[in-house]
């Protein structure tokens, strides 16, 4: 059913659709990736367990001429490790002054594996061109990698990769997202760092999306964010790979997805220095000469994009939006929402 209130509040605050049977406009269904169920899943208990099954999963692939996404982190660089010959496509931005230890990062891990690295050189106007037609695909606005991945993906296609490889999935699986696995939080508290953008702060009929904490309320004020981090965020981070490699028609494959922890996370360690222990120990391993990278996102100046941005201007959204209380992802997300709506009123 249409509901497009609904739909530009859940795309605010949790960065997609959440009922599956609404959507913006008449004709439309959105697309929206399940993960892969539990039964599905390899269980692994230690380091070494993790390097033996990627390096099966890899395997199966041998006949294929491969490409892998490659940043500066951790997850991207040991899968690298099992793709010796294979081709790697690394983000740049602003002519490379931007996050320019992270490319130097990567280049390292090519080097030190024999990949053949390619730079993806990211624009805003390729970003305009390539966003339509993954919010087309999607039937939804869209997270601001989207556009660049298909980017990356088209640039693979057209050096002849038959597979792509990614790292995404290591930090919901693993216990990367540190941040958000920092406290035991309260329900208000978990609720209030959670969401990406209150609806109530940028929309002119904002809907509560209180009811999916709702399911994951425990103990009166308390609230398991070990489930819904396992069940709401793996559905919102895996999809924006999912829907730019299939609009340029490019398998990919991440082969974290596809493991989970055998043991219960040791958030103790988490919360003392230690996010992605048993990967923070795979990646000793393959590159025992170099020190544990931090922690760093997709790379993405949304800050540079938007700084001289004045905001949106639709009737859908409030007309006393302050822009200087919002970080680049919010701007972007306002924007792509905007872009969104006026793509389908046209």
């Amino acid at each position: 059913m249409v509901d497009k209130k609904h739909c530009m509040s859940s795309y605010m605050a949790l960065r997609y659709i959440e009922k599956d049977d609404r959507d913006f406009y008449p004709g439309m269904r959105h697309s929206v990736m399940q993960p892969i169920p539990d039964e599905q899943r390899i269980y692994v208990h230690t380091s070494d367990d993790i390097d033996r099954e990627i390096g099966m999963q890899i395997e199966q692939f041998q006949d294929k001429k491969k490409g892998i996404l490659l940043s500066g982190g951790m997850d991207s660089a040991i899968v690298a490790s099992y793709l010796k010959g294979a081709h790697a496509y690394t983000f740049r931005f602003l002519g490379g002054a931007y996050q320019r230890k992270e490319l130097e990062r990567a280049e390292y891990y090519a080097r030190r594996y024999g990949l053949e690295l390619h730079f993806v050189d990211i624009e805003w106007d390729m970003m305009l061109l390539h966003l339509e037609p993954v919010m087309k695909a999607k039937a939804a606005p869209v997270h601001s990698i989207e556009p660049q991945i298909l980017q990356a993906a088209l640039q693979a296609k057209e050096d002849g990769i038959e597979m792509m490889f990614v790292g995404e999935s290591s930090d919901l699986v693993f216990g990367g997202m540190d941040r958000l696995l920092a406290k035991d939080w309260t329900f208000e508290e978990f609720m209030d760092r959670y969401i990406f953008t209150k609806p109530e702060d940028v929309l002119a009929e904002p809907e509560s999306m209180q009811y999916v904490f709702e399911r994951y309320r425990i103990h009166g004020d308390k609230i398991d964010f070990l489930s819904f981090m396992d069940e709401i965020y793996a559905i919102e981070s895996p999809s924006s790979y999912m829907n730019a490699f299939e609009v340029a028609k490019m398998p990919y494959y991440d082969p974290y997805a596809r493991l989970k922890m055998a043991d219960e996370i040791d958030l103790n360690r988490i919360r003392h220095g230690e996010p992605k222990y048993l990967i923070r120990g795979l990646m000793a391993k393959k590159y025992p000469e170099i020190p544990i990278p931090d922690k760093v996102p997709m790379p993405r100046p949304v800050d540079a994009y938007f700084q001289t941005w004045e905001g949106p201007l639709r009737h859908e959204f409030r007309k006393d939006i302050d822009m200087k209380k919002f970080t680049g992802d919010q701007k972007w997300q306002m924007f792509c929402l905007e872009k969104f709506l006026e793509m389908n009123e046209r």
